[in-house]
């Protein structure tokens, strides 16, 4: 199937469809799995104190958000189509580089949405911001586990999003590409300074944004789009379910792998994540200020949107397969094979036997990973934190090692994944 970012965008900008939706519509999609879904969540259901289903107000809530976009970054993609994109994007570039006074014949509508992103949130700490890159830093490879294998792979029971990745072209682009460019935007993030204005992660950000508002319309007006059943591509609830991915998951997750936390920890991590998903587009009332309310919004979301079908085996078989085609340049057969089966044991251990079906996974698969690395790992890892400078070493061995993971899942193309926003927009261009 052709990406839709490879059609021309005089096609891609044209008027939409005529659509009679009334006010306060819910597309199907919404619950239409909630018992299916309720027996998936069993294990998350145990760290949660209180009950956490939904009030009839916030189901309701959740369904119409289902149908809800990004105001600024949309107004900004209107303006962006409407002229020339090689004249329009690179006014944007300039102005996320240098800033907005850079661009002194800017219109309104760039205006108006750097006004939006450049005015950072009075609850915004960035000292916390700060320490949540570090705790980040030292869950290292657990956490990029986590991510890949619970967050990911788990993620894809949510059929309707996966229609929008798939139309996207997302399956050409190859799975261990697509992990890599995840997790390179979050490795921006938590770089040092990275979520200052001009800092990498800021701006990587701030840049997907932007790619999330071209893609929603772009999709948006393929005739295979089932608006009334599957919403808006990607709406406010599939990119906060998103969001909860970096950090919450990948701390609870990290938890059950051997990765200690204290609650400074918790609680700086949450408040990265928290500015990286209001900075991405996600507006307030979905966005988790700790891990209580973040598992309560985890346990809601999936009880609206998880729905697998033929898409989520389509997409969980791609990424099962993934290290059997890495480019290792050393034992080639043995890292790949040995990769295999440890991503397979980390999904098996979180999503379970009846994840692993819906996924179109083996079910067989013994969870020896999880079982045999978090003992030995807890007790590592505390031992080093009562060494001088254990913790910031752990920090600066977790992120190299990350890093240096990413990039053997690439190859040479590995050196270009940081610019994988810009190379949408050019291709739409």
């Amino acid at each position: 199937m052709p990406s839709v970012l490879d059609q021309p965008v005089a096609a891609a900008a044209a008027p939409l469809p005529p659509r009679s939706l009334p006010p306060g519509f819910i597309p199907s999609r919404h619950g239409a799995a909630r018992e299916q879904a309720r027996g998936l969540l069993g294990t998350l259901r145990l760290v949660m104190r209180g009950d956490p289903e939904p009030d009839a107000a916030r189901w309701q809530a959740m369904g119409e958000d289902l149908m809800r976009g990004d105001a600024p970054a949309d107004r900004l993609v209107e303006w962006m189509l409407a002229g020339d994109m090689k004249v329009t994007r690179p006014l944007f570039e300039r102005a996320l580089e240098n800033g907005i006074e850079s661009v002194p014949e800017a219109p309104a509508p760039l205006r108006e949405f750097f006004a939006v992103v450049e005015r950072r949130p009075d609850w915004v700490d960035m000292k916390l911001v700060a320490e949540g890159a570090l705790v980040n830093d030292r869950g290292g490879m657990d956490y990029f586990l986590v991510d890949r294998d619970l967050a990911l792979m788990g993620g894809y029971q949510a059929s309707a999003f996966n229609k929008a990745l798939l139309l996207t072209g997302a399956l050409q682009k190859g799975a261990g590409r697509r992990v890599a460019e995840t997790v390179q935007w979050w490795l921006d993030c938590t770089e040092k300074g990275g979520m200052e204005r001009f800092g990498v992660g800021f701006k990587s950000t701030v840049r997907v944004r932007m790619i999330h508002a071209l893609v929603r319309r772009h999709v948006g007006r393929l005739p295979q789009w089932r608006l009334e059943e599957w919403g808006l591509p990607i709406n406010q609830v599939d990119m906060a379910a998103t969001a909860l991915a970096f950090p919450m998951v990948m701390l609870l997750g990290g938890r059950m792998m051997g990765v200690p936390l204290t609650r400074r920890d918790s609680r700086a991590a949450m408040h990265l994540g928290r500015y990286a998903a209001w900075l991405i587009g996600v507006e307030d009332q979905w966005v988790p200020r700790d891990e209580r309310e973040g598992r309560i919004l985890l346990y809601q979301f999936s009880l609206s949107i998880t729905n697998p079908d033929e898409t989520s085996k389509q997409l969980g078989q791609a990424l099962m397969n993934e290290p059997l085609q890495r480019p290792y340049t050393r034992l080639r057969w043995l890292r790949r094979r040995y990769q295999y089966a440890r991503h397979l044991s980390v999904s098996r251990f979180f999503v379970g036997r009846a994840g692993m079906r819906n996924l179109g996974l083996p079910e067989n698969v013994l969870p020896w990973y999880p079982l045999l690395r978090a003992p030995p790992n807890l007790l590592w890892r505390l031992l080093v934190w009562l060494l001088p400078g254990g913790r910031q070493w752990q920090a600066r061995h977790g992120r190299r090692a990350t890093i240096a993971f990413v990039r053997s899942m690439t190859g040479p193309e590995s050196a270009q994944i940081g610019q994988a926003a810009r190379h949408i927009t050019e291709a739409a261009a």
